[in-house]
């Protein structure tokens, strides 16, 4: 019966997969054909990790909290960690002052998300606040550069514009369609993988681990690719920026919309103190190796990759 779930976590991150990168890539060319303001895009966007999202609020709604919260944490420290050190280890990847700021702005929203979540429980007042900052957080960028921040899929926008500038016929139609089955596929599969989770192990302690380790990497899995990707053809600053800006994403919006959607109560949090403190820690740490060169290279990388490994036999040992 294990198997039979095992199976279907696959299908779920693989519905997960396919479907974020279907939604954000057709968002973005519907949106600019329907002249929708570039800063409502930019919100919707910058960072945007609709897998981890959808995962978190499926989460809620089935009311496994402790799933929600493990994937919120996990994602993040697999995107830090895993990610960059995929992108580092294969080119150097440009950490510029630009990309900076985006990392520099996120560790405060991640200590603020991290005391919220220290006692295991967010309430929707919480969860409000908290999707508010991501709001703060784009505008802050915005108005440090003067324009739209380079986060996430927004780079979509500036292929969807350059299109329509170029006369390039694209059905809004079409778009529109592919928006909503992505967002299907992203729905479906996140209903199974966490129902999958939750079929293996009733245990809230379990479920927490397993959301960690398990879901955080399959939900952070299509960034892993974005770097990989990236960097083989000349890792470009607006790749690494999404990265980075995903670490804010995840703590404010994924995380305050589950919560709204349901306030999130775990019986024992002190299993995410260690992950949530491991969290913090690999954005710190990329701030330090990208603080001396500029760039994150292939010791740094080396560093970020070996980190990850450790992370996940202390979470399972202790």
């Amino acid at each position: 019966m294990i198997f039979a779930w095992a199976v279907l976590i696959i299908i779920g991150v693989g519905l997960i997969v396919w479907g974020a990168e279907t939604f954000a890539e057709h968002l973005g060319a519907a949106a600019v054909r329907l002249q929708v303001s570039s800063f409502a895009l930019a919100l919707l966007l910058a960072g945007a990790e609709p897998e981890e999202l959808a995962t978190a609020v499926t989460a809620s709604l089935r009311e496994a909290p402790a799933i929600a919260f493990g994937d919120v944490v996990g994602a993040n420290i697999a995107i830090c960690l895993v990610a960059l050190g995929v992108g580092a280890w294969i080119a150097p990847l440009p950490f510029s002052k630009r990309v900076m700021h985006y990392a520099l702005v996120g560790l405060p929203i991640g200590i603020l998300a991290t005391w919220f979540i220290w006692d295991g429980e967010i309430n929707r007042p919480e969860g409000l606040l908290l999707v508010g900052l991501y709001v703060l957080y784009v505008t802050i960028i915005w108005w440090l550069e003067r324009r739209p921040p380079a986060l996430g899929e927004t780079a979509e926008l500036a292929e969807a514009a350059e299109k329509l500038e170029q006369g390039i016929p694209d059905r809004v139609g079409r778009d529109l369609a592919l928006v909503f089955v992505g967002f299907a596929a992203m729905v479906a599969g996140s209903v199974l993988l966490v129902e999958a989770v939750r079929q293996i192990t009733q245990v809230e302690v379990t479920q927490t681990k397993l959301a960690l380790s398990l879901v955080g990497f399959a939900t952070a899995f299509e960034l892993v690719i974005l770097a990989w990707s990236t960097a083989r053809r000349g890792a470009t600053e607006a790749a690494v920026a999404g990265v980075v800006g995903s670490f804010a994403y995840n703590v404010t919006m994924t995380l305050g919309t589950a919560t709204i959607v349901r306030p999130l109560k775990i019986i024992d949090a002190s299993p995410l103190h260690f992950p949530l403190i491991a969290m913090l820690g690999a954005l710190a740490l990329i701030i330090v190796l990208a603080s001396f060169t500029g760039y994150l290279g292939k010791k740094a990388g080396l560093i970020l990759l070996s980190s990850y490994p450790l992370f996940l036999i202390v979470l399972l040992t202790t």
